[in-house]
């Protein structure tokens, strides 16, 4: 469904990626970890649109969108939801959902996801009418969520969900993570904790100074021994 081919990526003259290369599959949960630093974040700017490679290619159902925009990607059905949530804070809940609708605002189908949202984040039915930037932090994560699907996309690209979240919190998002996975989504998740991470993903890559140096199932690596003492801390 996505795939990178030996992409790199620089900020100035820093080099960040280094022939960069996955595959995420429709309908699975594909992970990448690794210590600070590593490019991840950066990956996921350069499937947004955010950050522009300097060399490879980024290919999304066959299509080359390599220097796309981000707003062409959008609508593609590629949405993300950036790493510290970045909710509009001044805006409401609501229109904080209607504004991830932006790109398809005359879809009958808004609504229905809109119910579906509620579904998913009972919390935020009650908060509709409140400004986001009062929310808490793992009320502000679901409303990020929340935003993300009602673009209806094909792939979310999750940077860092669980980053300052109470450990209770962290464990409910990871069960709506798997809830938003069977709901016929795929899932590109960079996470700081990898133990959870590798443990609902499908598809897992480990990357170090902008190069993938491991790469095989979520269980392979969560019991592999370099990832174990890396990055499990066992």
């Amino acid at each position: 469904m996505l795939e990178l081919r030996a992409i790199n990526a620089s900020y100035g003259a820093t080099a960040v990626l280094h022939d960069l290369s996955f595959t995420a599959e429709l309908g699975q949960i594909t992970t990448l970890i690794g210590a600070n630093g590593a490019g991840k974040t950066t990956t996921l700017n350069c499937i947004a649109g955010v950050v522009k490679p300097t060399a490879g290619k980024i290919f999304w159902q066959g299509q080359d969108i390599t220097q796309l925009g981000t707003p062409e990607i959008v609508k593609l059905g590629i949405s993300l939801i950036p790493e510290g949530r970045h909710v509009f804070p001044q805006m409401t809940v609501a229109e904080n959902l209607e504004m991830g609708a932006y790109s398809r605002a005359t879809s009958p189908d808004v609504r229905r996801d809109f119910d579906r949202v509620m579904q998913l984040f009972p919390k935020l039915k009650t908060r509709l009418t409140q400004a986001a930037g009062t929310l808490s932090g793992g009320e502000q994560q679901m409303l990020a969520v929340g935003r993300a699907l009602m673009a209806d996309p094909k792939l979310i690209l999750m940077d860092e969900p669980s980053m300052g979240l109470a450990p209770v919190v962290v464990e409910e998002l990871f069960q709506v993570i798997e809830e938003v996975k069977a709901m016929n989504k795929t899932i590109l998740l960079v996470e700081q904790n990898a133990s959870l991470a590798l443990n609902i993903a499908h598809q897992a890559y480990v990357i170090e100074l902008g190069r993938v140096v491991l790469a095989g199932s979520g269980q392979a690596l969560l019991h592999n021994p370099a990832v174990e003492k890396a990055y499990l801390g066992l």
